[in-house]
């Protein structure tokens, strides 16, 4: 006879599993606005900027934008990479419309 499966407990490590890694997310985005030095930015300044950039469907600029931030992260040394990079194997990934903030000047 099989044994039954226990769906609340399936339910809560799935729900434990999607807080680690909403967690995780929020603790690279973080890390990647202090390594761009965006953190020396006001807050309205930075959500300014990055509504801008969510908001922006040209093409052109957001390709220059994720260009730009690949230089970024290939321009780092190996050591002091932020864990966004040592975890995607050197291809940060981000979340349409959270480009590097350091690509904002271009944004208007």
């Amino acid at each position: 006879m099989r044994k039954p499966r226990d769906y609340d407990a399936e339910l809560k490590a799935l729900e434990d599993k999607a807080r680690e890694l909403k967690t995780r997310k929020v603790q690279q985005l973080g890390e990647l606005v202090i390594a761009t030095g965006a953190d020396a930015l006001t807050a309205y300044e930075l959500a300014g900027a990055l509504v801008v950039l969510a908001e922006t469907t040209d093409a052109g600029k957001r390709e220059a934008w994720a260009k730009r931030g690949a230089a970024f992260f290939q321009g780092r040394s190996r050591r002091s990479a932020p864990t966004l990079e040592r975890e995607h194997g050197g291809a940060p990934t981000q979340p349409r419309g959270a480009q590097s903030a350091s690509g904002a000047t271009g944004a208007t």
